[in-house]
């Protein structure tokens, strides 16, 4: 009897200890399918960003963004490869594109009707969300002799697509140098075109604009001995002078490998548009999205780290849409709109 009577309790207590686990185990499930899940943000509809070459920083950043909008903003992007700012501000103006990453010089060329929109007239289809980072103007070579702007004459030169934002940008840099399309061997090439073309020695130099570290140097000058071309002294200075979207910026030395001083070259800025037919939600979501997440942006592209509300608003020669000055002027920050 004693034995049974001990075998009873056990199979009770057992049976007791099951009960609260399974009680525990409820508990937590309940306690976990009550736990409010992330809301996500309201669906604003879809858009195609205009970005750049594989090889150049719009697209690896435009990517980044967009993953932003979509996630934080609502507003589904679907980031395409293009041939860069003039590209894409016909692309937003022919209802292609909805958003698009454009150099803030040639932005203003859209909107004056001016150098590569001379021909075709002025654009004002789009309107400014707000610039994004230094777009540094960059010569690279493999060429030792080559030492100075100067030192291209006669030389096979990389100057973007014609009418595109480097073209203008190489143009008014050789021009600075006494030089000209004439005085050089032209050549109209991609960023990844034109490494590969110093790679294979069928150019001598290319200018590429684009944000420093851009991916297309980067592979350059980790397999190959590829340098930067400063552009300072009193070329640098006649540049500066010819326009007032350059600015004077020096790469960091360790920017590229082999870099052991900083470069002194010029810069223009990059931006982000969006078409005037958004809606003021949309571009309020769109810029929310990306200045409200500058250190996870950061974090994932480290041209995050010019994000801010300055340089978003300084500098811009096209109004705002009504949605982005919204959002800057809860910030203190009053921007032009039309």
């Amino acid at each position: 009897m004693k034995k049974i009577l001990s075998a009873v309790i056990a199979a009770a207590m057992v049976l007791s200890l099951a009960a609260c686990g399974s009680s525990g185990s409820t508990t937590a499930t309940t306690a976990a399918a009550a736990a409010p899940a992330a809301e996500a943000p309201a669906s604003l509809g879809k858009m195609t960003m205009g970005t750049g070459g594989t090889a150049g920083t719009y697209y690896a950043f435009g990517g980044v963004l967009g993953q932003y909008m979509k996630n934080k903003g609502g507003v589904d992007v679907t980031v395409v490869s293009t041939d860069g700012s003039k590209a894409n501000i016909q692309g937003i103006d022919a209802g292609d594109y909805q958003l698009g990453t454009v150099q803030s010089d040639v932005m203003a060329y859209a909107w004056e009707g001016s150098k590569s929109f001379a021909d075709d007239g002025a654009i004002d289809t789009f309107r400014v969300i707000g610039g994004l980072y230094a777009e540094t103007v960059q010569l690279v070579t493999m060429d030792p002799n080559i030492k100075s702007v100067a030192d291209l004459a006669g030389k096979a030169v990389s100057i973007g697509a014609p009418g595109s934002g480097v073209y203008f940008n190489a143009i008014d840099v050789l021009t600075a140098a006494g030089l000209s399309e004439d005085t050089i061997k032209p050549q109209y090439l991609s960023f990844a075109d034109s490494a590969e073309g110093l790679k294979d020695g069928k150019i001598d130099a290319a200018f590429i604009v684009a944000g420093a570290p851009t991916p297309a140097i980067t592979e350059l000058t980790t397999t190959n001995d590829a340098y930067l071309v400063p552009i300072d002294g009193e070329i640098g200075e006649k540049v500066l002078a010819s326009c007032p979207y350059y600015t004077a910026l020096a790469i960091p030395a360790g920017t590229y490998k082999g870099q052991e001083e900083d470069v002194t070259t010029v810069t223009v800025k990059a931006t982000m548009i969006i078409s005037a037919d958004a809606t003021e939600d949309q571009a309020y979501a769109v810029t929310a999205a990306i200045f409200d997440n500058i250190d996870d942006i950061t974090a994932e592209h480290a041209k995050g780290a010019e994000l801010s509300i300055e340089n978003a608003t300084s500098g811009m020669t096209a109004p705002f849409h009504a949605g982005a000055a919204k959002y800057f002027k809860e910030k203190g920050v009053d921007v032009e709109t039309k």
